[in-house]
């Protein structure tokens, strides 16, 4: 049985780990309120990080801010059909990265697929919010083979680059399939 703590006395210093707790929670705190509505934030003071879900409509709110566009083979938003293009549940992280992409290339960017089912499974999926699928045109491939990092090919053997950030680049053929560790230096 683990030995339990003493509780800390009036006027003396907190634990480093009570302190550290307290700091994620108020940064949790900040985040909720800077960003609501449409946020959720998944995980919790004790956890190593959390990540931010927004909705649908604060996905498209934060891409029509930067001129990004998207579209589906289905015409709708609908994250349970595969041919729709949906933002529900996208991390924030993810959103901020497409922005941080276009702000940076400069380049259009079209975004063809989102979290809807379909996709492949895994951790760092669509599903879980961490990827989006955006068109193909010369300048987005230019500026990701000119400015990020050749990292070889992927299992499915799609060619993969990683950006300063740590973000990958996979050309699927069709599409670029990017998956968002993080916001790429927003």
């Amino acid at each position: 049985m683990k030995a339990q703590k003493p509780p800390t006395a009036p006027g003396a210093s907190p634990s480093p780990q009570t302190r550290k707790r307290a700091r994620i929670r108020s940064v949790l705190t900040a985040l909720a309120l800077v960003v609501a509505p449409g946020v959720v934030v998944v995980g919790g003071a004790g956890d190593a990080f959390a990540v931010t879900k927004i909705s649908h409509s604060t996905a498209t709110s934060m891409f029509r801010d930067v001129g990004i566009t998207w579209s589906s083979s289905g015409g709708c938003s609908d994250r349970n059909n595969p041919t729709c293009t949906s933002f529900e549940q996208l991390n924030l992280a993810t959103a901020q990265g497409a922005q941080t992409l276009k702000r940076a290339s400069g380049c259009a960017l079209n975004i063809t697929g989102g979290t809807e089912t379909g996709h492949a499974s895994g951790t760092y999926s669509h599903w879980n919010g961490y990827k989006l699928d955006f068109s193909k045109y010369t300048c987005l491939g230019n500026y990701i083979k000119n400015n990020f990092t050749y990292i070889g090919v992927r299992g499915d053997g799609a060619p993969q680059w990683r950006s300063g950030s740590g973000n990958i680049y996979a050309d699927e053929g069709n599409h670029w399939d990017v998956l968002y560790y993080n916001c790429g230096g927003c």
